[in-house]
């Protein structure tokens, strides 16, 4: 597993929290009453702002919002994709890779809205997504994070490997 400087690894929470919080809407309109999603971004701010790094309250949040998803995956894809979204930008604080997973997530959750223009509001998000990284990770990250078009429709890839 490739070791970031823990200045990158906030860099990357910012933007795995902001991917995340971009889609969070989409499980806020099914559930509005529910804030485990919501929480876990806030845990994951409150870490980048002050550095305070408690595994408990990372750990929670994050598992709290992966439970939110699961929630609601019966019912509400993309809703279940932001929660999953914010599960896993919050636990960027315990290791930098999962940030991948909150932009990831966030695709995912746009995928599962559908509609005639997905793919090209799935390709504005991820430019939005690049541009939202410094030059010396941009590469690196957003290469991993692929949207493949399907004759199912899209599919967004993970691609692990080396390093991941």
């Amino acid at each position: 597993m490739k070791k970031y400087s823990r200045e990158d690894q906030r860099t990357m929470a910012v933007w795995a929290l902001d991917c995340a919080e971009r889609v969070l809407h989409l499980f806020e309109d099914v559930c509005p009453d529910d804030s485990r999603p919501r929480a876990a971004l806030e845990a994951g701010r409150e870490w980048v702002r002050t550095g305070e790094f408690s595994m408990a309250v990372i750990r929670k949040a994050s598992l709290d919002a992966h439970a939110a998803a699961k929630d609601v995956k019966d019912r509400e894809a993309a809703a279940c994709e932001a929660a999953h979204a914010a599960g896993q930008a919050v636990a960027t604080a315990h290791v930098p890779q999962h940030a991948y997973g909150g932009a990831w997530y966030a695709l995912k959750a746009i995928a599962a809205t559908g509609g005639e223009d997905v793919l090209q509001r799935l390709s504005v998000e991820r430019e939005w997504q690049a541009h939202q990284l410094p030059g010396h990770l941009r590469d690196e990250v957003m290469d991993r994070i692929q949207i493949e078009e399907r004759r199912t429709g899209p599919f967004i890839r993970m691609i692990k490997g080396p390093g991941f």
